[in-house]
């Protein structure tokens, strides 16, 4: 057997931390949490009582998908609560980053559904001209999804957020020539999303007023509605107003309960998660 400080078995340091002992078996070959010794007579890993904490600290972050290599940076410096908060900051980034990506996929999705297949790839051989007779919707839409392509960007420059903003207000220019009643309300989601992104609450919550005005003034309910009241609930946490940030997301998460497609209300409830400050409603 090891002499030394009393140590634990891979069994007893996975119930007094959370993780599993095949989680704690992978860190070790992949170097993230060595045990501190290897009985020499049956090869049992064995830990010190000070790799509690360094292994719950892995699994409170592992837990929220950090990536290895920065959980190994943050082990480093296990003390250092500014360098963990940064490295959870960027993650944040990354998975905000991640969220639009799906959404924007669902964006597109649904226009491929509505315009066609055919229609869209013949497009892909037409050149564009500037608002060319009948091209209005189709600058709406690729102006749309340019935005999210920019919105999935995780470093983009200062120039790339102008373009995004300039391209928001230019797809909802466009639906506004072309489009439905609804469109014209994701349209000013899209710009309240950008805006609160950028960081910017009033614009973000003049265009989230008006997305819900249009859902109001139409009958539009579903998810455009519970989107809707999502992004007022995302400008308000911009603009540091808690109470009302609070109060959207519970209209948010009533109307949720009326969206028919169960993807999409999943969908809508991990934005809400999103939203900074936000504490947990469900």
């Amino acid at each position: 057997m090891v002499d030394g400080p009393e140590l634990i078995t891979v069994g007893q340091l996975a119930r007094r931390t959370g993780l599993t002992a095949k989680a704690l078996r992978h860190y070790d070959r992949v170097g993230l949490l060595a045990p501190a010794a290897i009985d020499p007579d049956t090869g049992y890993r064995l830990y010190s009582a000070e790799q509690i904490a360094p292994a719950r600290l892995v699994r409170l972050l592992r837990s929220v998908d950090v990536p290895l290599d920065q959980v190994r940076a943050c082990l480093a410096s296990p003390e250092d609560e500014a360098a963990i908060k940064q490295v959870l900051i960027q993650h944040r980034g990354r998975l905000q980053a991640r969220l639009d990506r799906v959404r924007g996929d669902l964006h597109r999705t649904d226009h491929l559904i509505e315009d066609g297949v055919t229609t869209a790839m013949t497009n892909q051989d037409t050149q564009t001209t500037p608002v060319a007779a009948g091209d209005e919707r189709r600058m709406a839409v690729d102006l749309f999804n340019g935005v999210w392509r920019l919105l999935e960007k995780e470093d983009r420059s200062v120039e790339e957020d102008d373009r995004m903003l300039h391209m928001a207000h230019a797809s909802r220019y466009h639906w506004g020539q072309v489009g439905a009643p609804v469109n014209l309300s994701r349209g000013e989601w899209q710009c309240s999303r950008v805006y609160s992104v950028l960081g910017r609450a009033e614009p973000a919550l003049h265009h989230a007023r008006r997305g819900l005005e249009l859902c109001q003034a139409h009958g539009i309910a579903d998810w455009d509605l519970a989107y809707a009241y999502e992004s007022l609930a995302r400008a308000h946490a911009v603009a540091g107003d808690k109470d009302q940030a609070r109060a959207w997301t519970e209209q948010a998460l009533a109307a949720a309960e009326d969206i028919a497609q169960d993807e999409d209300r999943e969908l809508l409830l991990t934005d809400l998660e999103s939203i900074p400050a936000q504490p947990r409603f469900w």
